[in-house]
């Protein structure tokens, strides 16, 4: 059995594959997205398309029921594209599918590559596979953007140590089990933040390149240049916060404790030379920098404590779902049985 789908009871049960994509107010572009979707998957005897509505305020969830969608999961309010992602992550579980597919509602990402987006999970090789765009060749993205999208793919590789070129892509084929296991603290995106899930809690992640169509509207993440580098550089450091606590503040507070070191050694050698009065304002830096440094080594630790109870309480949420999944199962063959 591949590795990170499900072991059935019974080899005759159907592999199923959705492909869910988060919508909010996409009712100009949808339709195109979902005339480019497959209904058959090479692998898979099941293939259902699934729309999280967010909170849209015109017809996005009209447009997926003529469409033919599936499953339309609603927001009451606009909660964003991380919450929304994981809402459809969860409705994918509850409705039984063995591997999920993230895609777009702009159509930004080909869906002829689905095929070789699913490929590495079906074959055991990896749980999360990330589509990688041509991004140096995209005419779209300007010279900010384009560096903002290498610098995260950068912090992403150092944090989860794992090898995507293009972690911000929401192109993802996405295996039950990770499913389950992904938790997003973030609610301006999931692209970051699950990679490096995935590279602490050891899953199998890879990329593949993928291509990607025309721009059919301008991206809504991004409203200007200004709040992109804003947004970009707060979502990075929150990730060290979050998933790197002890390196974070402990880069700090080493820079300050040794900082605070050099100068109280400056005024230690003005003080043996008999020039220790006119450098008192010294001594009170030093002083000052030494207790920062001192403190903030001591957040360092503590944040390392939380950041491990919150893995374990990751851990116990995912024995807990596959537990309730199992009784789930067993209660329906007892009825079908009886």
């Amino acid at each position: 059995m591949p590795c990170g789908l499900p072991v059935h009871p019974h080899e005759a049960t159907p592999l199923k594959l959705i492909i869910q994509i988060p919508c909010y107010n996409e009712a100009a572009t949808l339709g195109v997205a979902l005339a480019a979707l497959p209904r058959q998957v090479p692998g898979f005897d099941v293939v259902e398309w699934l729309v999280i509505d967010d909170g849209s305020r015109d017809n996005t969830a009209e447009v997926a029921r003529q469409n033919g969608v599936d499953h339309v999961i609603p927001h009451t309010r606009n909660q964003g594209l991380a919450r929304a992602f994981m809402t459809g992550l969860h409705a994918c579980l509850r409705l039984g599918a063995d591997v999920i597919v993230n895609t777009d509602a702009d159509n930004q990402y080909n869906a002829a590559d689905i095929p070789l987006l699913v490929a590495p999970v079906l074959a055991g090789k990896a749980e999360i596979v990330v589509g990688a765009r041509p991004i140096e060749n995209m005419q779209n993205f300007s010279l900010v953007k384009r560096g903002l999208q290498l610098l995260g793919s950068w912090v992403v590789r150092v944090a989860s140590h794992t090898d995507i070129p293009d972690a911000p892509s929401g192109f993802r084929a996405i295996s039950r089990t990770a499913a389950q296991r992904l938790m997003v603290f973030n609610d301006y995106t999931y692209t970051l933040e699950t990679i490096i899930q995935a590279g602490q809690k050891n899953m199998a992640i890879t990329s593949v390149p993928i291509r990607v169509n025309p721009d059919l509207r301008p991206s809504r993440l991004v409203r200007s240049i200004g709040s992109y580098v804003k947004i970009g550089m707060f979502t990075i450091v929150r990730i060290f916060v979050i998933y790197r606590p002890f390196r974070f503040f402990g880069t700090i507070g080493v820079t300050l404790f040794g900082a605070g070191f050099l100068i109280g050694l400056r005024f230690l050698a003005a003080y043996l030379t008999g020039r220790g009065n006119g450098h008192v304002q010294s001594l009170i830096l030093a002083s000052v920098l030494l207790s920062m440094g001192f403190q903030t080594l001591l957040v360092a630790f503590l944040a390392d404590l939380l950041a491990a109870n919150r893995t374990l309480l990751e851990d116990i949420r995912f024995r807990q779902q596959q537990t309730d999944e199992q009784v789930a199962r067993l209660t329906a063959e007892r009825r079908a049985h009886d």
